[in-house]
């Protein structure tokens, strides 16, 4: 394990702890506490933590220690039960805003590279939260990393500010889209339709963005506007795709670790805080954006889930409600959700007459232009309640539906 006492020490019982998630996870640090949970006893830990990219273990903790995050996972479950975990149900930008007005930390710990030659410490590949958490805090220390790499296009803290500092060396969290299936493939291609040259978009992590990123290729001057940057904008910025002298703008890279070093030679991709990111005035300057986002469910009213599966809660809003309002009301904008017709191999749809138990709509049906599956595309604006509704069962799998028209008849009949 690193030597990181001089962080701990700046740690004490009854602390509130503001912790990174994505490529910023302070892993030295989490590793510590899982080795010995008496170093967390009594803390208020705030995280933004991603499920599938960073692992926090709850069960590692010590006496009283509670963690605050923005994402939900059904490990979490006895822990939420318990108190023990807070989940916040609020998206990035209203995070953001929480942390600029109401919230405030004993400590912030940040993640950086090793200062260069001036002493500017680079955020790397994860800014998120992390200058808003700072500004928030009595204590601001940081774990220098020789493998975060030092972003040209990315914020840096002076090493001055930092109350205490440990080097450490530590791999970034990554994430690796795997093999694309031809369900993503064919989603890819019926969203890629509604994509012009020219346009604005957001588009998050998963096999469906790295389809369409690659479907995309041919366009051009293509601005990116997102939360996350992902490997496929290596396909886009290597097929000249985007758009040049164009502030094209993330809150973090999170990928492979071919992703991180692509980033740290270029400057073509900038990141910024959540704050600017997900922020309604720069969310509101922008035209001709498309948001697109994945869902577990769309109902026949048009809202879609993408919080909970199962019953169980899977994941938290993050920047899509943001995004989604703000595609929704942009000039010649759209708010695009994407997601296959079927899950559990075929067995259930995912367009369904009424969302799932506990029924939390992360979108309402007034944000959301356009929903695709594998089967096609819904194009919802300016459509009734009843015309969307046939066109999202035009697009669920074909053997779900009859069912499905048969429980809009039934709904219908109760209008």
């Amino acid at each position: 394990m690193s030597d990181i006492s001089a962080i701990l020490d700046q740690i004490r019982p009854g602390d509130r702890v503001f912790v990174a998630g994505a490529g910023g996870e302070p892993s030295a640090l989490l590793a510590a506490w899982r080795e010995d949970p008496g170093l967390t006893r009594g803390l208020n830990i705030v995280t933004s933590v991603v499920p599938g990219i960073n692992d926090l273990d709850l069960d590692r903790l010590g006496a009283e220690a509670t963690v605050t995050g923005l994402f939900m996972q059904p490990g979490f479950a006895a822990a939420q039960r318990a108190g023990q975990y807070r989940h916040l149900p609020v998206s990035y930008g209203g995070f953001a805003q929480m942390l600029a007005e109401d919230l405030r930390f004993d400590v912030c710990v940040a993640q950086v590279a090793p200062p260069d030659a001036a002493g500017a410490c680079s955020l790397g590949p994860a800014v998120e939260f992390i200058l808003l958490a700072a500004a928030r805090s009595e204590r601001l220390v940081g774990l220098f990393n020789a493998q975060t790499p030092r972003l040209a296009a990315a914020p840096s803290i002076p090493r001055g500010d930092f109350l205490a500092v440990a080097e450490v060396d530590t791999p970034l969290p990554t994430y690796d889209t795997g093999l694309i299936d031809s369900a993503s493939r064919k989603v890819a291609e019926h969203i890629a339709q509604f994509v012009d040259d020219g346009a604005t978009l957001q588009i998050g992590l998963g096999k469906t963005p790295a389809a369409l990123m690659q479907a995309l290729t041919d366009r051009r001057g293509l601005r990116l506007h997102s939360g996350m940057f992902g490997d496929g904008v290596m396909d886009l910025e290597r097929a000249g795709a985007l758009k040049a002298d164009w502030p094209h703008r993330a809150c973090v890279f999170v990928g492979t670790p071919n992703l991180y070093r692509w980033a740290a030679e270029q400057s073509a991709l900038s990141l910024a805080g959540c704050d600017i990111t997900h922020g309604p005035q720069t969310l509101a300057a922008l035209t001709q954006f498309i948001a697109i986002n994945s869902a577990v469910e769309v109902d026949l009213w048009g809202q879609a889930a993408l919080e909970h599966a199962g019953g169980a809660a899977i994941s938290g809003a993050g920047g899509a409600p943001d995004f989604a309002r703000a595609a929704r009301m942009s000039p010649n904008g759209s708010s695009v959700i994407a997601l296959p017709a079927t899950a559990a191999r075929g067995k259930r749809s995912r367009i369904v007459p009424k969302l799932s138990a506990p029924c939390v709509a992360t979108l309402p049906r007034t944000d959301i232009d356009i929903v695709v599956t594998e089967f096609g595309a819904a194009s919802l604006r300016g459509r009734s309640v009843v015309e969307r509704a046939r066109a999202l069962i035009e697009i669920a799998a074909p053997q779900y539906r009859e069912e499905l028209n048969k429980a809009w008849q039934e709904t219908l009949s109760k209008l």
